[in-house]
């Protein structure tokens, strides 16, 4: 466990963030392993099968990884107090709160993939795969819900380099079991699903593992959850529920997206697959700035160190943006060749799409370090209804690109869904977040004034 409350902000997110990058990667290698393999070794149609899936992924696994995120805010704030109890109560009601989604998540999701993909527009050669491919995933919900409850809940406590060991240990046996599935039992796209359910839940029993042996603080008893009232469980809603919807809401963006460029054929499906997932790798720092700026700002909070959050505001923002420009041009420069890993050199027109993709992107990355920031900062104050609010304007910005710019632009217009989708989330939370500074001034003033007032009140009583 580490307090992130004392010492240099940037010093402190940055190393609390270098975790998260690699750890974040290898989370990432589970979709990307599936792609590249079930691409090398089952064709650009199974690729694009199991690529078609990622919005639809994004919708019910986001939701999971939003609302534990949410939730985590919370426990991340009682740690800031110093008040122990409301941690293992909070983590108690976290699980009941999980619980229940989960079995309400895979009951909907299974039953209405079908229908999904139908009015996604999946061409026809590719839909069977992608059903199969996504069913499992869907039946394994309740692996991606308990890691992401139990890593943010870790993180939460400032320990963000043991959810990384385990994601790392994850990643490889995914790697393994899904060479060993398709090359040596010939499974195909199913045996790529069943490899990622199975590394996950590995990392799952990792994680309660370690809780029992080295983290009592998260031990919960008994009498932890006989301490839930329907009044902490609306807290926690309170929440994590705005963060769930605000990953649909951005996923059913995604998911209009994906129907637009479905409808422009199979080249242009797997050119999306392939080139998202390098897309994904080089935003991965920006990102994971962002979620310790979440947790950095959480317990700040709660320990009612006001100026020091803007501080690491400004810091991480000249950081990120730093990066953000450095990767642009990493993948505008490279990113085409790295596709090869996915498809080949033979596929020249998947290769050319894909370099559109990236200039489109990478030429934006900017705006989208902006929004990292802001966003994970604001939910680390516990404002979720501005975030969720912010998901909503790329929503609608992602509704223009599917609606308009794909069909007079093509592929071209497509591109251009995340770049606009970024630019209407940032107005919303930048408006927000300027009120946000008003407020922590205000609040580290009235700190400030306690601070002198209560030493004058202990003299007085001396002297008298």
């Amino acid at each position: 466990m580490k307090e992130l409350t004392k010492g240099s902000p940037i010093k402190l997110i940055i190393l609390f963030t270098l975790p998260l990058v690699i750890g974040n990667l290898f989370q990432q290698l589970y979709s990307i392993s599936d792609t590249l393999i079930v691409g090398q070794t089952l064709g650009v149609k199974a690729l694009a099968a199991v690529g078609s899936t990622g919005s639809i992924q994004f919708l019910i696994i986001g939701f999971a990884q939003g609302l534990t995120a949410g939730l985590s805010i919370l426990t991340a704030q009682y740690f800031g107090a110093h008040d122990y109890q409301q941690v293992r109560q909070s983590f108690a009601t976290s699980i009941v709160i999980c619980a229940v989604v989960t079995v309400f998540l895979t009951a909907v999701s299974l039953t209405f993939i079908h229908l999904i993909l139908q009015l996604m527009q999946t061409p026809a050669d590719i839909e069977k795969n992608a059903q199969i491919f996504i069913s499992i995933i869907f039946a394994g919900i309740f692996a991606s819900m308990a890691f992401n409850l139990l890593s943010n809940v870790i993180r939460a406590l400032g320990d963000s380099r043991t959810p990384l060991y385990f994601l790392i240990v994850a990643a490889v046996v995914n790697i393994i079991l899904e060479l060993i599935f398709i090359l040596i039992f010939k499974m195909g796209v199913s045996g790529a699903g069943i490899a990622t359910v199975i590394a996950q839940f590995l990392s799952v029993l990792l994680c309660i593992g370690y809780i029992m042996r080295h983290i009592p603080l998260l031990q919960v008893h008994k009498q932890d959850f006989q301490a839930i009232t329907w009044k902490k469980i609306a807290h926690h809603l309170y929440i994590g529920l705005p963060m769930a919807f605000q990953a649909s809401i951005i996923a059913i963006g995604s998911i209009m997206i994906q129907s637009a460029i479905n409808g422009l054929g199979t080249t242009a499906v797997a050119a999306t697959t392939a080139a998202s997932k390098i897309d994904q790798i080089a935003t991965l720092p920006m990102m994971s700035l962002g979620i310790g700026m979440a947790t950095f700002t959480a317990q700040n909070y709660g320990a009612k160190l006001y100026d020091r959050i803007l501080l690491g505001v400004k810091q991480c923002l000249l950081v990120s943006i730093g990066f953000s420009l450095f990767g642009g041009a990493l993948v505008i420069s490279f990113g085409k060749a790295m596709v090869t890993l996915f498809v080949g050199k033979a596929a020249k027109e998947v290769l050319d799409l894909s370099q559109v993709y990236f200039n489109v992107n990478g030429s934006a990355y900017f705006i989208l370090a902006v929004l990292f920031i802001l966003r994970y900062t604001l939910q680390g104050l516990g404002q979720s209804v501005v975030p969720t609010l912010a998901g909503m304007a790329e929503l609608a910005m992602r509704c223009v690109a599917a609606l308009v710019l794909a069909n007079s632009l093509g592929y071209l217009g497509a591109c251009f869904a995340n770049p606009l989708a970024w630019l209407g989330s940032c107005l919303v939370l930048g408006i927000s977040y300027f009120k946000a500074i008003k407020m922590l001034k205000y609040k580290s003033r009235q700190t400030q004034h306690l601070a002198a007032v209560q030493p004058a009140k202990k003299v007085a009583c001396l002297n008298e």
